[in-house]
């Protein structure tokens, strides 16, 4: 019975370098948003882009790496858990989040090396 764990898998693209933060008591949280895309068919065979955005923290000696390796527009592949929070606006409303706790994370290709790679291909052709 241990196929049914709480396991998530993403691929995309920070939508901004990480924000770390550092409590009294030491401990270390990296809290960064990721864009994953998908491209899908609707009934009428039209094709339609669709955009979701995943909070992400991370925690301890992973929230390092975070902060030490990862920047806006790098794309990456995760793996965390998901976790449900409540808390309560200023207003005294309640709300609800679905966040993403990361495990682990490999760095796929940066944003910024994409163009400049294609550059220097075009420039050597």
């Amino acid at each position: 019975m241990n196929a049914f764990k709480n396991k998530v898998s993403l691929m995309g693209r920070l939508g901004g370098s990480p924000e770390i933060v550092k409590f009294d008591s030491g401990r270390l949280l990296a809290r960064f948003s990721l864009a994953t895309h998908e491209n899908f068919k609707d009934k009428n065979g039209e094709w339609h882009d669709f955009t979701q955005w995943h909070t992400i923290n991370a925690w301890g000696k992973i929230a390092e790496k975070v902060g030490e390796k990862l920047e806006k527009g790098m794309e990456v592949v995760i793996e965390g858990k998901l976790v449900n929070q409540q808390y309560e606006n200023k207003a005294g409303e309640k709300r609800f989040a679905t966040i993403i706790e990361l495990y682990d994370f490999i760095m796929v290709q940066p944003k910024k090396n994409v163009s400049h790679e294609q550059s220097a291909t075009e420039n050597a052709a």
